[in-house]
């Protein structure tokens, strides 16, 4: 599958290689499309995903909401290490994602860390400049590669709501390990991304359905 497959390209080859997705696809449809943001964006994209990790949507919104209130309605390596991590931590976040925050900005600041050139860099290449900052593991990595570079072929085994989606799609009793997971993914290569898209949506509707 190449770059300039369309979202429904995308979908019929999701079909094709797996036929368990064809209700959830005829129901919700073509995956989105999405766009690399600017690079003048790249940086509160990954704070927004390091507030996420390993927490509920609606808390993980809330505490967002403060961090950018604490820096002043704007998220930026400026602001952040200006307001440094004592007002972060009093916004909700934990003592390592705080940090996390900071060591950013100055990674960003210091270009140890090189958003601006992350729109040119491979999958790998981003992950390991981003987990280069302590606090940033594999799924921030992912996250900003799938919802911020618009990468097409990032498959994020480890998250339970790719998990839990991927279950669900396919009937099973237990819940798919992420090794499991990982290994099942390798059938789709270049679509990964708007096949994790599909497992989210899968486990969105079944909590609706509750």
């Amino acid at each position: 599958m190449t770059k300039a497959a369309t979202p429904a390209q995308t979908a019929a080859l999701i079909v094709k290689t797996d036929r368990a997705f064809r209700p959830l696809v005829r129901l919700v449809g073509p995956p989105p499309r999405r766009r690399a943001a600017p690079s003048d964006q790249r940086f509160a994209a990954l704070v927004r995903s390091i507030t996420f990790q390993l927490l509920a949507t609606n808390a993980a919104n809330t505490i967002h909401q403060r961090v950018v209130a604490a820096c002043g309605g704007e998220v930026t390596v400026e602001r952040v290490i200006g307001v440094g991590p004592d007002p972060l931590r009093s916004a909700g976040l934990s003592n390592a994602k705080a940090r996390a925050m900071v060591e950013l900005a100055e990674g960003v600041a210091g270009d140890r860390v090189s958003l601006t050139r992350h729109g040119r860099m491979s999958d790998r290449e981003v992950i390991e400049d981003v987990s280069s900052i302590r606090g940033i593991g594999p799924w921030t990595a992912q996250m900003y590669l799938m919802f911020t570079l618009a990468r097409q072929d990032v498959w994020p085994a480890g998250d339970y709501g790719v998990r839990s989606g991927w279950t669900i799609v396919h009937g099973m009793d237990e819940i798919v390990s992420e090794e499991d997971l990982r290994i099942a993914g390798e059938g789709f290569p270049g679509v990964r991304s708007a096949l994790a898209w599909y497992c989210w949506r899968a486990a969105d509707l079944a909590k609706q359905s509750r």
